[in-house]
């Protein structure tokens, strides 16, 4: 059934699956209908990428193109992901070269105003081509069958929008080897000619390093000879600059490519943070929203984004996450962490927003009277002691040794005494001032004091941002809970003095005793 406007033999839409051919709107080069919405699926051979050109294009304008429109997609998934381009009014789009071997082209119309429409061809490119796209996946001719001999190709990556630096990483290599790579190779170069510097020269069967070029382009050259082949390759790239980060400020926030607006499809980004030894890592989530889980498993197998602690994916799992999820905390055990965020081929979404602030490794005890704070003077060797201080700048560190010392009474300082979970508590605020120039930057810890029992605790209560907090965060976590400085039960510890005091009393004691029963033996 076709639309009247529609002449009989016209489809609107469908698979196209030969090596070439043509599309149009429908009616072309007439007007086009209205309320007609087509999509195109161009497949072609796998190891291929398809190349589209327009001979004819004449749409509705509108500054958005929200009224009639055709769309270019990398890939079959009608995916913001994936989306090379909105196009309407009279300037055609540019050739396209689809990063894999499938292509979608959606044509939309309102209900008024129509054009004449548009023309289309495509073609299989056995290798090689002109990629455009934020992200895509480029193979070796026949992937992952033997690669023919004597080929060259070219695959020309860059000229996206916004494009920042592109990231090129290989999932596999296997090619002839040799001395010098003469025979079979890959080239890579940081620049859209051979003229670009050149990033590396790969053959065998060792995978090439992950690249990232200097510039929004790269050029990569597959040549093999006239005999000895292999399977060849499979690599993936994507342009997002901030995509490989290393953090080693005391607080910071990061977010996923592109974010609020969709990440790309096929990325691999790692935020690094390293932080002085012994302090620790506390990564607060404002903001996630990745693909959902696999209603299969249950589990995040398609983007997700996970943390590890010590700086390396060989670390442990700190956590994994995807879809939508209101996250807490994470605090790592040691003074590295690694974030690595996994989008697959399909299905984009918003991204993270996170921001981290680097726990300061102290030591916090108190008597029934009295706090103790200690804090290596390394660990924050740039400040000046009077930017350490409990409740009023009046209390500041004194330096004693390779320690910011604090030792106050109860009753000054600032301190107060509450009632938490039916126990008498004191509480105060230990302030320590790292601004630099007009930027402010005081992080605040809560320190806190039951002294019926001598235990003392401290919890980090201003951070990153403190009107993202809701409420305090401890920081003596149960995984923290294991032979560290802020061990509690070190900080369980009696008090010295306490004890000497209880000695001599039973001293007294025995010697009263003795005396008693040599009064009565006489």
């Amino acid at each position: 059934s076709h639309s009247p406007l529609c002449p009989p033999g016209i489809k609107c839409g469908g698979v196209l699956s030969a090596p070439s051919g043509n599309f149009s709107s429908p009616n072309f080069p007439g007007l086009y209908p209205y309320e007609t919405e087509c999509t195109w699926l161009i497949v072609v051979a796998e190891g291929s990428s398809v190349l589209l050109s327009f001979s004819h294009f004449e749409l509705e304008y509108h500054d958005a193109c929200a009224y009639d429109y055709l769309q270019v997609y990398n890939g079959a998934a009608r995916d913001r992901g994936n989306l090379l381009g909105t196009f309407c009014g009279h300037r055609p789009p540019p050739p396209f070269s689809s990063a894999w071997h499938v292509m979608a082209v959606v044509f939309r119309s309102d209900r008024h105003v129509a054009k004449h429409g548009f023309a289309a061809a495509y073609r299989k490119d056995a290798c090689g081509g002109q990629l455009t796209g934020l992200s895509g996946e480029i193979t070796s001719p026949r992937y992952p069958e033997s690669y023919p001999n004597d080929a060259e190709c070219r695959w020309s990556i860059g000229g996206a929008s916004g494009g920042g630096p592109l990231t090129l990483v290989f999932a596999d290599f296997q090619m002839e080897g040799g001395q010098g790579c003469g025979f079979d190779y890959v080239a890579l170069f940081d620049g859209p000619t051979v003229t670009a510097p050149r990033l590396g020269r790969y053959c065998g069967s060792a995978r090439p390093p992950r690249t990232i070029s200097s510039t929004p382009h790269l050029l990569i050259i597959f040549k093999s000879d006239f005999n000895i082949g292999g399977r060849g390759f499979k690599a993936h790239f994507y342009s997002a600059g901030e995509c490989q980060e290393v953090f080693t400020t005391i607080k910071g926030n990061f977010s996923s490519p592109q974010y609020p607006n969709f990440y790309p499809n096929n990325l691999k980004c790692q935020w690094s943070i390293q932080l002085p030894l012994r302090y620790r890592i506390k990564v607060f989530f404002l903001d996630m929203e990745l693909e959902g889980r696999s209603s299969l498993t249950g589990g995040c197998d398609y983007d997700h984004l996970s943390a590890f602690d010590g700086g390396t994916e060989n670390g442990s799992l700190l956590g994994r996450w995807c879809g939508r999820e209101s996250l807490a905390p994470v605090t790592s055990r040691s003074n590295r962490l690694l974030l690595v965020l996994h989008t697959d081929r399909n299905t984009a979404k918003r991204g993270f927003s996170v921001s981290y602030v680097g726990v300061v490794p102290m030591n916090v005890s108190c008597t029934r009277t009295d706090f103790h704070i200690q804090i290596p003077v390394q660990s924050l060797a740039q400040l000046e002691r009077n930017r350490i201080y409990l409740g009023t700048p009046s209390c500041a560190a004194q330096v004693v040794g390779r320690n910011f010392k604090i030792h106050t009474r109860f009753d000054t300082c600032g301190t107060e005494s509450q009632r938490r979970n039916n126990t008498s508590v004191i509480v105060s605020t230990l302030y320590i001032d790292f601004s630099a120039g007009d930027q402010e930057d005081i992080h605040q810890y809560e320190v806190q004091c039951e002294p019926k029992r001598k235990e003392a605790s401290v919890t980090l209560i201003a951070g990153p941002d403190p009107s993202r907090f809701s409420q305090a965060e401890n920081l003596v976590d149960a995984q923290q809970r294991e032979g560290e400085a802020m061990d509690t039960r070190e900080i369980k510890s009696q008090d010295t003095s306490d004890i000497v005091f209880i000695s001599i009393c039973i001293l007294a004691g025995l010697l009263m005793v003795i005396a008693v029963v040599g009064l009565v033996l006489l």
